[in-house]
């Protein structure tokens, strides 16, 4: 049982009863304080391995105790902060200055004994608990629209069982986040391992899926590297029939082969999938996929395009613009209310992942100050749709350092050629003169789903 110490800093009586007396029943050993000033004596006189910090107080916020920790350099425990509904974007400053997580009242004390897990894992792992920690952007579905939060709970449920979990969602709506999400709530000791569609083709498909025994050595295939956490199986409608129906009979047999092997080995991995939102009508039309299919879809889930909960927009800006300096040497802008609502009213044909390559685009190219509605609307005029303006991409381009140039370049110009050849990447190899299997390697670095591409030349 672990006896690692923990400060809860409260001034609400009965949450400071319910926490504490929760943490010691899971053996830690617990101090507790009402205001900021015993907060600032507890802490002096016997640092804690980890604290829960809440926002609002009587005497000194929460917000101010961690600006003192941290720039005293007596900051050297994880801070996990404690907000009600109306303090995220509070929240979101606090782990900007050095907060490890923050988790929302009223509490969810399943999400507050994971997070507690997690904050002292890394301690343990050797990371400088003082220093903002490298986290995922999307490693927790974000919005507080009901959609947003009804997931969650459901994510939340999934991660208690063992069962297979199946995630649907337009392309860009951060499926495989949700998989990690799930994965990092479920307590599981095991790694989080993705399956890579590349390693699928040709002869090696077997021995990639299931390893190769040679004499006791060989390798180990992908059921063996996810023993005991989870294998993430992405666009299952895009696997081919003859590694779909393989997984299938592992599935429905619970048991494995090496290659060149002749015992039996346990499935000892928990199977979370994903696929398009059109995945039940493509399943009725592919006697493989359709048999895989109902193999997952045991715990299902969708994650709603972004275009059906604008009211999360505000939120899903702000913490990009909060985590994107904080993890790529930018500088940090706010963003006008105004930009804001333009945002909000924006369809978002790219989901997520178009937000964020937005911000980052308008952090990398902007001025000084807040963003304005008229870098917005620049920024919106450049969409995936229309292929980049040569003079504008240039302009751009030069002011760039040589890495994110390249990269920007890379980004346009396959997106408009992949455009020219109404999404086929097969076509697209042929045009570029790259090698099909490095060609899909690179769309995936660059953020380029070639599936949101339309048909048809632009």
């Amino acid at each position: 049982m672990t006896q690692a110490h923990i400060l809860v800093v409260d001034d609400e009586p009965d949450i400071r009863q319910l926490v504490s007396e929760i943490l010691a029943d899971e053996g830690y050993r617990v101090s507790v304080a009402e205001n900021g000033d015993i907060a600032r004596a507890e802490f002096a006189r016997k640092p804690p391995d980890l604290v829960l910090l809440d926002i609002w107080m009587p005497d000194v916020d929460g917000i101010t105790l961690l600006k003192e920790w941290s720039s005293g350099g007596k900051l050297r425990c994880p801070v996990v902060v404690m907000s009600g509904h109306g303090s995220v974007e509070t929240a979101v400053e606090a782990t900007r200055l050095g907060a490890f997580d923050f988790v929302q009242k009223p509490l969810s004390l399943a999400r507050l004994l994971a997070v507690v897990s997690q904050a002292l894992a890394s301690t343990k792992a050797g990371q400088d608990a003082g220093h903002k920690q490298t986290r995922s952007p999307v490693n927790e579905p974000r919005g507080n629209s009901a959609a947003m939060q009804l997931l969650r709970s459901k994510a939340e449920q999934a991660a208690q069982h063992e069962h297979h979990v199946l995630i649907t969602a337009e392309p860009g709506c951060g499926r495989e986040s949700l998989a990690r999400f799930i994965h990092s709530r479920s307590g599981s000791p095991g790694p989080f391992v993705c399956l890579d569609h590349f390693e699928l083709e040709g002869d090696s498909m077997r021995e990639y899926l299931l390893g190769r025994s040679n004499d006791g050595n060989g390798q180990s295939g992908l059921f063996d590297q996810a023993a005991g956490g989870t294998l993430f199986l992405a666009d299952i409608q895009d696997i081919p029939p003859e590694a779909r129906r393989l997984i299938s009979q592992v599935l429905e047999s619970g048991h494995y082969s090496k290659e060149g092997e002749d015992g039996k080995r346990t499935l000892n991995c928990r199977i979370i999938a994903s696929g398009s939102a059109d995945l039940v009508d493509l399943a009725s039309r592919d006697p493989s996929l359709e048999q895989l299919y109902f193999r997952l879809n045991v715990l299902p889930l969708q994650l709603p395009p972004l275009k059906e909960r604008a009211e999360d927009v505000p939120e899903l800006v702000r913490f990009y613009a909060d985590w994107i300096p904080n993890h790529e040497d930018l500088p940090y802008r706010a963003f006008s209310m105004a930009a804001l609502n333009r945002l909000r009213n924006h369809n978002w044909p790219g989901n997520i992942r178009e937000l964020r390559n937005l911000v980052q685009r308008l952090l990398i190219l902007g001025g000084e100050g807040e963003v304005s509605v008229a870098e917005v609307e620049d920024a919106l005029r450049l969409s995936p749709a229309e292929p980049p303006q040569a003079e504008n991409l240039q302009a751009e381009i030069f002011e760039l350092p040589l890495r994110e140039a390249r990269e920007q370049f890379e980004r346009e110009y396959l997106s408009y050629q992949l455009r020219k050849a109404g999404g086929s990447v097969g076509k697209l190899a042929e045009s570029v003169g790259m090698e099909r299997t490095h060609l899909y390697r690179k769309l995936r670095s660059l953020g380029i789903d070639p599936k949101s591409v339309s048909g048809g030349k632009r």
